[in-house]
């Protein structure tokens, strides 16, 4: 990522990321469509080159919401113990709406923390670079 060299007043990682807006400005949209970041930002031109958010959302987002969902899964069963229709009925969809609505935050969130933390490709350090 290069030496970002623009004035702007600091943006909140976390709002920024679940507003899904530019992390340098705060105003620019980041995404195109509901997970594909946009080239730049519309407002203030930020180049979205640096994004590499890998898997990181998907893992973090199927951790915490599998323990949300098998934890109430858990606690009805042992409380009501209904059929196992019911609880395909419940789970299943509530599992997939939590995902897919926390996955884009998640995504913006990350793409935020990077941003502002100049996260980028590890790198070797060589001798000559010690001079």
């Amino acid at each position: 990522m290069n030496q970002d060299t623009a004035l702007y007043a600091p943006v909140d990682p976390v709002v920024a990321g679940v507003k899904a807006r530019c992390p340098r400005c705060g105003q620019g949209k980041l995404f195109d469509g509901f997970l594909a970041p946009a080239k730049r930002c519309s407002s203030c031109g930020l180049d979205y080159s640096f994004i590499d958010t890998g898997e990181g959302p998907a893992v973090l987002v199927m951790l915490l919401i599998g323990f949300i969902v098998v934890g109430l899964a858990l606690w009805m069963e042992v409380t009501l113990d209904p059929p196992l229709w019911l609880h395909f009925i419940l789970w299943i969809p509530l599992a997939l709406v939590l995902c897919l609505a926390a996955l884009r935050w998640m995504k913006g969130i990350l793409i935020a923390l990077q941003y502002k933390h100049k996260a980028a490709e590890g790198r070797l350090d060589t001798p000559e670079s010690h001079d």
